[in-house]
């Protein structure tokens, strides 16, 4: 951030995780604008207060995640421009993600707003925001019954087998004994539950009373499938479901490996947009894994760089892989073993920018990569110089911005107004 507003023509004076003292001291009357970006909401919020109390007014930009933090702090500071470095960083996954020849991608109103990569430079494109059509809501109804994991998988196999032995029972004393269908099913049903037989069933012939303890037997067998599932189910706390926006799918999804505040935000991003999300966390105690289970979205917790937790996630039946978490060489593990289990694939990665990542760029097919430097910089940069780009990402070797009349600026060959006087960053 601070090169970027260096090379726009503004001075800038760095510090580092800076005491009060220290603060106080490097903080004179012409300060025009002061950025505090941290991962840490509360030291964020606590330099923030901070800076409004020794320069009141101050142009203030400041990056926080929690929603509910932010709002208080731009409630409390009116001067205040609070960011979520997910705001710079997630219309540039979410494009290539979605589409392989995008650039960016948000929404804006009841619209998208996109920014296509053409053999010309970009266009900049607004559709209407519609729902997800009939067959992406077949598939995701289809993927309600087939859970990845065992106990879901054990309580469905079990449900399904009572409910064919019920049917077979009803259907065969309708059929074969003449009983009404209403006593077949009634007959049926005491049977499956061991509390008596059919009445009739005691002059059936051979083969119906054979068949009828096979039957017994097998609702012995599914009963202890559905009660292992539902015990287990009931008595652990689950990331997915079975049914309903956790369930994890099965076809042109996305898989997020990384369940951090990017993949998060991602995450939300691509369920708004009708597209089916499953999420991949290492940590059981992740901080955003409550947020993600009080969303809706399924998580699976496993490695993500597990081939064969992979292959259950249907990886090969996906839309694209995306691997966002902070580590930048756990994401290039990630997406080599995407690339094993399904060369076809679209990965998009999340990098810092380093020589690792170049290196391994040029020795495999890793995917698009994000750099998240020359994005959430320039964007936190404009931000507190006063002006409001819609997105920021790259084209190549380019860094671009997006503004509000679908203007898309080049920002190494931009010069902005300097502010006259001082930069500070706290971080």
């Amino acid at each position: 951030m601070a090169d970027h507003a260096q090379r726009w023509g503004n001075h800038v004076d760095r510090l580092h995780r800076p005491d009060d003292d220290e603060l106080r001291h490097r903080l004179p009357d012409s300060v025009d604008g002061v950025a505090v970006v941290s991962r840490n909401d509360i030291v964020a919020l606590r330099y923030a207060l901070l800076v409004e109390h020794l320069a009141p007014g101050v142009r203030l930009v400041v990056t926080i995640f929690d929603r509910t933090v932010a709002d208080e702090l731009t409630r409390t500071v009116p001067n205040c421009t609070v960011l979520g470095m997910t705001d710079a960083i997630v219309p540039a996954l979410l494009g290539t993600c979605v589409t392989p020849n995008l650039a960016s991608l948000q929404r804006s109103g009841d619209q998208l707003l996109a920014v296509e990569r053409t053999a010309d430079g970009t266009r900049v494109r607004r559709t209407p925001h519609r729902p997800a059509p009939w067959r992406s809501r077949f598939h995701m109804l289809r993927s309600q019954f087939r859970p990845v994991e065992t106990s879901s998988r054990a309580m469905l196999t079990g449900f399904a087998g009572l409910l064919l032995v019920l049917a077979l029972d009803s259907t065969l004393a309708w059929t074969f004994l003449h009983e009404h269908w209403a006593d077949a099913f009634w007959h049926a049903t005491r049977t499956l539950t061991t509390v008596g037989s059919s009445p009739a069933s005691e002059h059936a012939p051979d083969w119906y009373k054979l068949l009828s303890a096979a039957s017994m037997l097998a609702v012995l067998a599914f009963a202890a499938m559905f009660t292992a599932g539902f015990v287990d189910r009931l008595m652990s706390r689950r990331l997915t479901g079975i049914v309903g926006s956790r369930a994890v799918p099965r076809r042109n999804h996305v898989v997020v490996v990384g369940l951090g505040q990017v993949a998060l935000r991602l995450c939300c991003e691509l369920q708004a947009m009708g597209i089916p999300v499953v999420a991949v966390e290492r940590d059981r105690h992740a901080p955003c894994l409550p947020l993600a289970r009080e969303l809706g979205i399924p998580v699976v917790l496993g490695r993500g760089g597990d081939r064969f937790l992979l292959q259950r996630l249907a990886l090969p039946k996906a839309r694209a892989l995306a691997a966002v978490s902070s580590d930048g060489l756990e994401n290039i593990a990630v997406a080599v073993t995407a690339r094993a289990v399904a060369p076809q694939l679209r990965i998009v990665l999340r990098a810092g920018g380093d020589d690792v990542t170049a290196e391994s760029k040029s020795l495999f097919r890793i995917g698009a990569v994000c750099d998240v430097t020359r994005i959430a910089g320039p964007f936190v940069a404009a931000r507190l110089l006063g002006l409001k780009p819609l997105s920021v990402f790259t084209l190549l070797d380019r860094t671009c911005a997006l503004f509000d009349d679908d203007l898309v600026v080049d920002l190494a060959q931009w010069a902005s107004r300097p502010i006259e006087n001082v930069a500070i960053s706290a971080n």
